[in-house]
């Protein structure tokens, strides 16, 4: 957790070696998935983008990581 003036900024990083190029523009899309048929909803990075922006805060993917890390930024007053 990073204190960024007006924001907090939450990592959330694994130890995967990034999320390929061709569906980084895709990953928060609702039904958006890479898993095999039967196996994932791609819901799960859309509804938690969802809830994050209700409380005027962003979910982003950090591309210049090297492992994969998703950047959540929430105001501290709203």
């Amino acid at each position: 957790v990073f204190d960024k003036g007006a924001d907090i900024e939450i990592h959330v990083i694994d130890c995967g070696t990034g999320i390929p190029k061709e569906v980084r523009s895709r990953i928060l899309e609702p039904f958006f998935t890479t898993k095999p048929l039967g196996k994932g909803t791609g819901l799960g990075l859309s509804v938690s983008r969802g809830i994050i922006e209700q409380h005027k805060g962003t979910l982003a993917l950090d591309e210049a990581a090297p492992n994969t890390t998703f950047v959540i930024r929430l105001p501290k007053k709203q």
